[in-house]
């Protein structure tokens, strides 16, 4: 069975998998580089103490109309007009090692189109995540990431219906400098949605992507994805159909961190083409509790 076969299959399963054995085989492998060598990923600071923040992010999308917003978001949205999206996600996030972090939110949003103007901003999902790094860099060898998120609606303005979401990533890196300042990525994300319906069938997306990112010595970094997105298409109420596509995805990442590589703000512009495009801004402005 192949690895894209596995994520059609059990995303989430697979992802939890390849933590819990990445985090333990990594152990082993440093524990048994003891020459002295640092290697290309070697942390810059080892923290003593978790990282506790409100990872707060506030992200405004143009939608066409029977379009799903799906792109490299974690929570999924229906707009059947089009329509002017604003959403706030607030996740309770704790960095519990260099190379885990969970998460757990809630995500508000509201909406505007031509005929009904802004509505009021009301809670629309609950979710959960982690985020592990598995494998650390050596030699040739990249860094591999998982990442795995289960949200659930809340009301039924999400999706017109109540829906329960599951994404899951492995994101490859590969740092071209001892610092890991600048290198290259390259990763897949799968997003599958379960409806609350039998009368209603949402296919599962599939995202496939390359890029880089720079970071100067003043801490400002830069990070581009550039890849192809494919949607199964979608059976909702009649007469709405959403037709299968394949069309690209970009995203673009401008951060500010600190020395030990913990986001102080930063933005993110998205053009995800499904198949019309559709245009996102993201702000982040974390609140940090305990920053190390």
């Amino acid at each position: 069975m192949g690895l894209l076969e596995l994520f059609r299959r059990c995303p989430a399963h697979l992802c939890l998998l390849l933590a819990i054995h990445g985090l333990g085989a990594g152990a082993a492998w440093a524990g048994d580089d003891d020459d002295g060598d640092i290697s290309k990923t070697a942390t810059k600071t080892t923290n003593t103490a978790p990282n506790i923040y409100l990872d707060l992010s506030t992200a405004y999308a143009t939608v066409p109309a029977n379009t799903i917003l799906l792109g490299f978001r974690n929570i999924a949205a229906l707009s059947t007009s089009s329509s002017r999206n604003l959403t706030l996600n607030a996740p309770l996030t704790v960095d519990v090692t260099d190379r885990l972090t969970v998460v757990g939110g809630v995500s508000a949003s509201t909406y505007s189109t031509a005929a009904t103007g802004w509505q009021d901003m009301t809670l629309d999902s609950w979710f959960v995540g982690f985020t592990a790094d598995v494998i650390e860099q050596r030699d040739w060898f990249p860094k591999v990431t998982v990442q795995s998120y289960l949200s659930r609606t809340v009301g039924v303005r999400t999706l017109g219906l109540n829906a329960t979401s599951s994404s899951s990533a492995i994101e490859l890196n590969y740092a071209l400098n001892e610092d890991e300042t600048r290198g290259v990525i390259g990763g897949i994300k799968y997003t599958d949605i379960f409806v609350d319906s039998r009368f209603v069938k949402i296919g599962p997306s599939l995202i496939g992507y390359a890029g880089g990112y720079y970071q100067w010595p003043n801490n400002w970094k830069v990070t581009g994805r550039f890849g192809v997105q494919s949607f199964d298409g979608a059976s909702l109420v009649i007469p709405v159909k959403l037709p299968s596509f394949v069309q690209p995805i970009v995203k673009l990442d401008l951060e500010r961190m600190d020395d030990n590589d913990n986001r102080l703000f930063g933005t993110s512009f998205e053009i995800i083409w499904a198949p019309k495009p559709i245009f996102q801004f993201t702000l982040y402005t974390p609140i940090y509790a305990v920053r190390n």
